[in-house]
């Protein structure tokens, strides 16, 4: 098929190629011309493991990269993945993805033949057919049922396995009210389909924006339920991971997101778990239990830096923090936990030297406070006085701490003569 992602963040980058790397024609629409030029050069913005190989090997080829929006009349169907970022509100600012709609919808307009605009940008229910399907039709001057069909597809995608998530999904959602928009993405997706385990889910485009939030509120939930009766099981003096070893192994739970710590971070949590909030209340409904799970998540960091200072006078002392993105495997350090606690130990008096494998950059942009900048784990272990571990990338087990007293919020096997872990 031909396709056209419009975006090219992580959901539109990981998309395009590996839609590219499964035989479709996939021309990726964003309005970066630095990024454009990237990808047609088989290079690609940002780090998500397996990606970089399938844009080097599809990218100015199968993966074709464009500013021109017009491009998007030669494809069958397009898959929007511009950002949702978050309201002061918390709650989801569609304004990207309208003015995305706007623009396909000139480019289908004389187009002939049906075409399929897939939102796979996540947005509360109702967005699609109040605001995508109105900014299409304005622009394209065409009725829906005659020159084009719309669909909710969320993504399940996590950052540091996107493309293997992409390839090997556990389900596949299509929300429509067509039954030539479920043909055309189920042939978008047969690929994955045939011979996989997958289940290719069809329900209303309501529910499919609904079931983006669910998921995600969910599993926030439980890495929530975890901490908080993690935390209960540190004041106890139990060590809360043998606690879930155990609980994980009944089936209705499993042992999936049962690892508690610092909690969660990143660009889909706390911006989907605000935005249900947010649509809750605008609904009429208060979401007490959703409003709990942000508090416990937003407890964490706090009680890290209450732990530390117990045992170390902060003020004056060197602190040295190993890991900066949110979780390991990737360089994004939106929502970072990391990036909660620095500034709290700057405010202490400490000084604060940093470290992680590939979140450097993004480090650095996004602190307003003064830290030092490791080369690697060694030297921000060197002559500290605490050590906290935020961050579990691989790297850091076994890594010899020295003297310092060690706060661990992520479980990491580092060699440390002082140590706590943050529940356990």
């Amino acid at each position: 098929m031909k396709v056209s992602v419009v975006g090219s963040g992580y959901v539109g980058t990981t998309a395009a190629a590996c839609l590219a790397e499964l035989g479709h024609t996939v021309v990726n629409v964003d309005v970066d011309e630095d990024v454009v030029d990237s990808l047609n050069s088989g290079e690609t913005p940002i780090h998500e493991p397996g990606l970089d190989s399938l844009v080097a090997e599809h990218g100015g080829n199968r993966l074709q990269a464009t500013t021109d929006y017009s491009e998007i009349a030669d494809t069958d169907v397009t898959l929007v993945c511009l950002p949702t970022p978050s309201r002061d509100d918390g709650g989801v600012d569609t304004s990207v993805v309208v003015e995305g709609a706007r623009g396909i919808g000139e480019a289908i307009a004389d187009r002939d033949g049906f075409h399929v605009v897939a939102v796979k940008s996540t947005v509360v229910p109702g967005t699609v057919d109040g605001e995508v399907v109105p900014a299409l039709e304005e622009a394209s001057g065409e009725i829906e049922d005659e020159g084009f069909g719309v669909a909710s597809n969320p993504e399940f995608l996590r950052e540091g396995s996107a493309v293997d998530d992409f390839l090997h999904p556990d389900k596949v959602v299509v929300g429509a009210r067509d039954d030539r928009v479920f043909d055309v993405m189920q042939e978008l997706y047969r690929p994955l389909l045939d011979g996989s385990d997958a289940e290719y889910v069809e329900t209303g485009v309501r529910e499919a924006e609904a079931i983006k939030y669910a998921n995600n509120a969910f599993l926030a939930a439980k890495i929530s339920v975890v901490n908080e009766i993690a935390n209960v099981c540190k004041e106890a003096g139990v060590d809360s991971y043998e606690v879930f070893d155990a609980v994980g192994l009944d089936h209705r739970i499993s042992s999936n997101f049962t690892r508690s710590g610092l909690g969660w971070g990143g660009s889909c949590f706390p911006k989907d778990v605000d935005a249900l909030r947010a649509f809750a209340r605008e609904e009429g409904y208060e979401p007490d239990l959703l409003d709990a799970v942000v508090d416990v998540n937003d407890l964490q960091p706090r009680r890290l830096v209450s732990l530390l200072s117990d045992n170390v006078e902060l003020n004056g002392s060197r602190v040295a923090v190993l890991g900066l993105s949110f979780k390991p495997e990737t360089d994004d350090v939106r929502n970072s936990r990391a990036l909660d606690v620095i500034p709290r130990l700057v405010e202490r008096g400490s000084d604060v030297v940093v470290y992680d494998p590939e979140a450097m950059e993004n480090a650095r942009e996004a602190l307003d406070v003064e830290v030092e900048y490791a080369a690697s784990a060694e030297e921000a272990v060197d002559d500290a006085d605490a050590v906290v571990v935020a961050t579990d990338w691989p790297e850091f087990d076994g890594l010899d701490t020295g003297d310092a007293f060690v706060v661990d919020g992520r479980r990491v096997d580092v060699d440390a003569d002082r140590y706590e872990g943050l529940t356990w």
